[in-house]
């Protein structure tokens, strides 16, 4: 009984990896999950030792401009503006499961990267997506932190419906 029910959750879990597969290669695919708690607690070692994330600003979620909450509220303001949907907890979900709130992170371990291509920033975007789906009044740097968000928000509403609806590697 113990075998049968094995075989078939392994087969369920092939499917879905099959299913989803494509879908996660198209903008990021998630590093294994020792490689992404390494990347994690890395930036929260360095935030922690100096006060500060890599771009030199507080990593806090004061609101501030130079803060992941800031980042996250300035992304909302230019959504809300061009109509591309998605809520403040949506993209926090994705940025933390994604970067852990880094927004130099850059996978160099993915197919993507294996391909001349790694996933970068907070929404580990690929270069190839960012410039498909970036936003006009943002950056046109793939790891400007709203530019960032904003892109990969674009993107997550086009082929979702909305970031709000993304809860795995997309």
């Amino acid at each position: 009984m113990a075998m049968i029910n094995r075989t078939r959750l392994a087969r369920l879990g092939l499917t879905g990896i099959a299913t989803t597969g494509a879908a996660a290669a198209a903008l990021t695919l998630m590093p294994a999950n020792a490689q992404a708690a390494e990347t994690v607690q890395a930036h929260a070692r360095a935030v922690t030792a100096s006060g500060n994330d890599s771009h030199g600003t507080s990593a806090s979620t004061s609101g501030s401009a130079g803060s992941l909450d800031g980042w996250i509220k300035q992304s909302l303001a230019i959504m809300k503006a061009k109509g591309i949907p998605g809520s403040y907890e949506g993209l926090k979900r994705n940025i933390m499961r994604e970067s852990g709130g880094n927004p130099s992170a850059q996978n160099n371990w993915d197919v993507n990267a294996k391909q001349g291509t790694p996933s970068k920033g907070l929404l580990q975007v690929i270069d190839p997506t960012f410039n498909a789906y970036h936003v006009a009044g943002t950056a046109n740097s793939v790891t400007d932190p709203v530019a960032n968000i904003t892109a990969a928000a674009n993107y997550a509403a086009h082929r979702y419906g909305s970031i709000d609806n993304v809860n795995s590697a997309y």
